[in-house]
Parts: structure tokens; sequence; C-alpha cells
């Protein structure tokens, strides 16, 4: 498949009057001749006709998405390092809680989980890497994984804690989690009267491992 990409000026207006509108591009022809006019509202014939013979490029009632400025990218990249930040700072504090409960049945791993690995660990997992396409973990007691995962993941511990996982496979208790209902952000898992709940890990949950 062959494909360009281009820019396009977009000129975008309402049709209030039709003489104004139809005089205001006879006036500014030479300025909008080049760009794509969006205009929302009913169009009448006549002004379809004006628009055909003028010739104006044009797309009525469409709902274009608005373009992003360089500082609304960097603020939005900005946002997500705090967001990340945050879910470590959190992972951290469940990390200090798990260590302190669990002394003699955690394992640490800082190293990426590959493509074709089966790791099985008895006991609680702190993972502080990612977990590929392709890997699988499987864990009998709790699990933390700090970044992204792509892998399977199989838990059955009272809980389990993921960050991004929109195409994982994550099965807690044997019950397929589905990752809709996790979306881009840190979550906890857990098993509780034989159900599982999901919940969303935000920055005033920072102490609620305590």
């Amino acid at each position: 498949m062959q494909s360009k990409q281009y820019s396009v000026k977009v000129f975008e207006t309402t049709i209030k009057d039709e003489k104004q509108f139809m005089a205001f591009f006879d006036a500014n022809y030479a300025l909008f001749k080049d760009h794509l006019i969006l205009i929302t509202g009913d169009l009448s014939d006549e002004v379809r006709t004006y628009l055909h013979n003028k010739p104006l490029t044009f797309l009525n009632n469409v709902l274009f998405p608005v373009g992003r400025s360089r500082k609304a990218l960097e603020e939005e990249m900005q946002a997500k390092e705090v967001e990340y930040a945050v879910n470590i700072q959190i992972a951290e504090t469940e990390i200090a809680q798990l260590s302190r409960r669990l002394q003699n049945n955690l394992t640490v791993l800082d190293e990426m989980v590959r493509s074709g690995q089966d790791l099985s660990i008895k006991g609680d997992l702190l993972l502080l890497n990612r977990v590929n396409s392709g890997a699988v973990i499987h864990t009998t007691g709790n699990l933390i994984i700090t970044q992204i995962v792509e892998g399977a993941i199989r838990c059955d511990g009272n809980f389990l804690m993921i960050g991004i996982s929109s195409t994982a496979s994550v099965i807690f208790h044997g019950v397929e989690v589905e990752n809709s209902l996790l979306g881009n952000k840190l979550n906890r898992i857990e098993l509780k009267n034989s159900e599982i709940i999901i919940t969303p890990v935000i920055q005033k949950e920072i102490n609620w491992a305590s």
C-alpha cells in the first residue's frame, strides 16, 4: 500500500448569513483558496453551488481532531513522567509493606522477561522491568510489576499490581481479567470474598497499603 501524508490548512466557520458568507469568500478568495473549509451547519443548494464554482474545497459538519501544540505535547509528556514517578512511589510503598511481612518469601528481579521465557515463582515477586510479548510469569504469591506488561501473567496470590497492560493476558486465581478493565494505569487486583476487585491506584492512595 502506498500512502502520503499532507499538512492541510483548515478554516472552520459557521454560516449565519449566506450573503455575508459568500461576500466574505469573494473578498478573501486568494487567502483561502488553498485551505480546507470546514463548515458547520446546514448548506443550501445556492451555497454549495457557489463553493463548487469558486472553487473552494470544503467539508460540511465533519468533526476534525484538534491539533496539539509543541507546548501541549511537552506538558503531556511531563504529566506522564509525573504519573510514572507516582506509580513507582506507590510500588515502593507496597514493596516495603510486602518485605516486612514476607522477608523470606519475596523474590526481587530487575531484568526484562523476554519472549519465550516461562518464569515460575513460588511466593511473592517484585519485577522492576518489563514483560515482553510471548513471555509467561506464574506466581503462587503476590505479584508487583512496575513496567509495561505485554506477555502472560498468572497470579494466585492475595493481590496483583500491574501497570500498562493493554495487550497482556492476565489470569488471577484462574479468572481472566479483561484488558479493558485495566487501562493504561497502575491497578491493584485482589480477591475479596471470592470476588475479584480491580482498583485503580491514584496519587491520593500512596499510603493505602499500610
